[in-house]
């Protein structure tokens, strides 16, 4: 055999390999999308929690199981927590007990918490009180409401606009929204179960993974509207949507708020922050995930949905 014609099989022997490699490649199905998300998980007849792993947690996104691949619960050097506590600005809140359990949890809180306050003011929110771990500061910083809300503003374009200033962090920010539910500037009628201002702003946290626990003021205030219910049911959107949880009391007299906060305060403790890989989508959207553990007496709360951008598998495999 002649050196030239050796030269040519092996020529064509590299060409042939990577010509399999390419196509290799390009037929080799991809993992997923790595995705993180704050889970709140609460333990009944005291199970450990330390248990959780991702052997236990089951992820769906659709039909398809994806893959979890990082469980990290969120205390140590892992517990930072941006919190903010959002009130309507108007006379739903009592004068008396329930502003003092609102600062009595905030200064309940750990070191590794920062909290803000916010009104839900006509305008848009009114910060009083930014992000800070001097909680003496942001209790002191809740204050009677003055009525100001009733008259033509919307709780959930409150929250949207919150969302949209709040700067990325390497820390978990949540909020707790305390209100009445009520939309001014949103029409019901009979049968109507969407409202769009509550839609974008589950869709924004959803999108920033942020949490949003919701507190109704009252049975008065939140079933006294025109058709009754719509504010109980927008509330219990906001939190279900995002992660969080809805507290409602069926009573007309204003309740305590501290049954809520004892409640809220356990799951605030029992977050992790897992990673898991999702289905590529075609079209960049909201992708619908259930979250649940293999565990027993173990409630797992988790967003709704994620976001995903539109990706290619050729994209994914760089």
């Amino acid at each position: 055999m002649t050196k030239g014609l050796v030269r040519y099989i092996v020529a064509a022997g590299a060409m042939l390999g990577a010509l399999v490699a390419a196509v290799s490649a390009q037929s080799t199905p991809t993992d997923g999308v790595p995705v993180s998300v704050v889970l709140s998980v609460k333990a009944h007849h005291d199970v450990d929690l330390s248990k959780i792993t991702s052997e236990n947690l089951v992820v769906m996104q659709g039909r398809d199981r994806d893959k979890v691949t990082e469980v990290v619960p969120l205390q140590g050097d892992r517990a930072g927590l941006e919190l903010y506590i959002m009130m309507d600005d108007s006379r739903a809140l009592s004068f008396g007990t329930q502003l003092e359990d609102i600062r009595q949890f905030i200064l309940d809180q750990p070191p590794t918490t920062k909290i803000g306050i916010v009104y839900m003011a006509i305008g848009g929110p009114k910060i009083v009180q930014e992000l800070t771990a001097d909680h003496a500061a942001a209790a002191k910083a809740v204050e009677t409401p003055l009525g100001r809300l009733a008259n033509g503003e919307s709780p959930y374009s409150a929250l949207t606009d919150l969302i949209a200033k709040w700067p990325a962090s390497s820390n978990r920010r949540e909020v707790v929204m305390i209100s009445d539910g009520y939309d001014a500037t949103y029409s019901d009628f009979p049968g109507q179960r969407s409202n769009t201002n509550v839609d974008t702003a589950v869709q924004g946290a959803e999108r920033s993974g942020i949490v949003v626990f919701t507190i109704a003021t009252s049975h008065q205030n939140i079933e006294s509207r025109e058709f009754g219910s719509s504010g109980k049911y927008y509330l219990s959107e906001v939190a279900e949507g995002t992660g969080g949880q809805f507290y409602y009391y069926d009573s007309s007299a204003p309740v305590s708020f501290r049954p809520y906060f004892h409640d809220l305060t356990q799951r605030l403790q029992g977050q992790f922050l897992v990673t898991f890989l999702a289905k590529p989508a075609k079209k960049a959207g909201m992708q619908a995930i259930k979250v649940r553990t293999e565990l027993r007496h173990v409630e797992v709360v988790s967003p709704d949905k994620i976001y995903l951008p539109a990706t290619t598998v050729a994209a994914l495999q760089q």
